[in-house]
């Protein structure tokens, strides 16, 4: 009896720690739906995938959008008929901005991606996950060292990042009938194009800006793919990888 693939969907996959996870998915397997709203970063990481390229699937999609989160997990069902890993990781900063200076718009833009957008990704991976055959599932969050400790003039990014905790733990403990884990893994200074500034200079809470180390993404993606790779029997519920001497224990 063959064995049926794996499938991922991976959010925000069309750059940084989105496109690493997903081709560090592929290669382990998994057919992975790379979801975004660029079609052509997209189409460049299924490219960079090689010769397991045909084992993605680009779907246009903002995790804004109720109706286009929608159109995305009915691809997936349609195609794959179930789903066995979610990997919420779409997400976005506003400037820098002292609380008082952040405006409602700047406000609403990151808290509509990073936690309405998560939200709406799990309640329809939930949903598959649990009427699916064999049932069951993973849903991974990506949140950050800001759901432990912000950085100054960063609160709707801080904000928004202390609520996927809440949004893990109370999906983790829905999960428990359906057999659906949870979890969470927190990332200090990955390599990426947003993280580049901090290894430049950093804000501190002393109003210093300090060059900060930054993280070898493959760390990143060997600890999702520890997570995804867990029976569902166990989970880990949160994850800290960081670059060993950036400024987290002890900050402030």
């Amino acid at each position: 009896m063959n064995t049926p693939p794996r499938v991922a969907i991976v959010t925000g996959a069309g750059s940084g720690i989105g496109r690493a996870v997903a081709l560090g998915l592929v290669e382990h397997g998994y057919t992975v739906v790379l979801a975004g709203r660029r079609h052509d970063a997209l189409q460049a990481t299924a490219v960079a995938a090689g010769d397991s390229a045909d084992r993605t699937m680009a779907v246009l999609t903002d995790v804004t959008d109720p109706a286009s989160v929608d159109s995305l997990f009915d691809a997936v069902r349609t195609r794959f008929g179930r789903l066995d890993v979610l990997f919420n990781n779409a997400g976005v900063s506003a400037p820098s901005a002292t609380v008082d200076e952040v405006s409602v718009d700047d406000w609403r833009a990151v808290v509509d991606v990073n936690l309405t957008g998560a939200f709406l990704c799990t309640r329809q991976a939930f949903a598959l996950m649990r009427a699916q055959d064999p049932r069951g599932g993973r849903i991974i969050n990506n949140g950050s060292l800001a759901a432990h400790v912000p950085r100054p003039r960063s609160v709707a990014y801080a904000a928004t990042k202390h609520a996927i905790t809440g949004l893990t733990k109370a999906t983790a403990l829905d999960g428990r009938p359906f057999d659906i884990a949870c979890g969470q893994i927190d990332i200090g200074n990955a390599a990426t194009a947003m993280a580049a500034g901090h290894h430049a200079g950093a804000l501190q809470p002393s109003g210093e800006l300090q060059p900060e180390p930054l993280l070898d993404l493959r760390h990143v993606v060997d600890a999702v793919l520890f997570m995804a790779g867990l029976p569902l029997g166990a989970n880990v519920p949160s994850l800290t990888v960081m670059a060993t001497k950036m400024p987290f224990v002890g900050r402030g």
